[in-house]
């Protein structure tokens, strides 16, 4: 499954909160070598030109923070937002 359908199952209201708890877990990262470099630049150009609070930036966000942080991500999506449908997608898309 795509980033992208992943994110359509998460309710909107609960995407900013994903989004800047999501950003925080990229930017703490000690695994930054486990992105790939095409991942890095959209990663990149989407905060130079957007948020992630869309579902374009949300796909990109998520799918770097699963890549980079995948524990920490699918548990945070478990756990706290209690989306146990999307967390099992993410471990299926890691």
């Amino acid at each position: 499954m795509s980033y992208k359908k992943i994110v359509e199952m998460i309710p909107v209201e609960k995407r900013g909160e994903l989004s800047d708890k999501l950003l925080n877990y990229l930017l703490k990262a000690k695994k930054e070598n486990r992105m790939p470099s095409s991942l890095a630049k959209c990663f990149l150009n989407q905060w130079q030109t957007g948020d992630f609070n869309d579902a374009v930036g949300l796909a990109v966000l998520l799918e770097a923070t699963a890549t980079v942080e995948p524990e920490k991500t699918i548990e945070y999506v478990e756990k706290e937002l209690q989306l146990p449908k999307v967390a099992k997608a993410l471990k299926e898309a890691a």
